[in-house]
């Protein structure tokens, strides 16, 4: 990627970008001195709302137990036929379990496509899953410059 120039994606770039979902990765926010706890994710993406969407595993002796309610830092990226993209969203998730079922982030997450992808040791049903919004407070997109032959 050496020579890369970037530049900023509009808006329908990058809601075409993120379509309904995907996959990315997420960082958590630590204590000064220590690194982000960072993890791969599937995502879900409501365009209209802008909100992301992802249903983690958080067992009570995981280190995400301990960081779900800090700030986070969301990325989605990949090489497409018109080159790199990437899209950064930063903000605080919100368990969706905590909002009425009529509220808008909790009809969000029934309207969106997370990929599923068994990583775990045990079968999928054993392992607790908690669903999360993230309403960006920031949100950007950066794709490659096209250069002329």
């Amino acid at each position: 990627m050496q020579g890369l120039r970037w530049i900023q994606m509009s808006e329908d770039e990058r809601d075409a970008f993120l379509g309904h979902g995907g996959a990315g990765v997420i960082s958590f926010s630590t204590p000064p001195g220590d690194p982000p706890f960072t993890l791969p994710v599937s995502y879900g993406y409501d365009e209209g709302l802008g909100n992301f969407y992802f249903k983690l595993a958080v067992p009570p002796d995981s280190p995400k137990a301990e960081a779900i309610d800090e700030p986070v830092s969301f990325t989605s990226y990949a090489r497409t036929d018109e080159g790199w993209r990437s899209v950064v969203a930063t903000g605080t998730l919100e368990a969706v379990a905590d909002m009425p079922e009529d509220s808008v982030a909790a009809q969000g997450m029934w309207a969106v496509d997370i990929p599923s992808v068994d990583i775990f040791e045990r079968p999928r049903e054993d392992v607790p899953f908690s669903d999360f919004r993230l309403a960006p407070t920031r949100i950007s997109g950066r794709k490659e410059a096209q250069t002329e032959p």
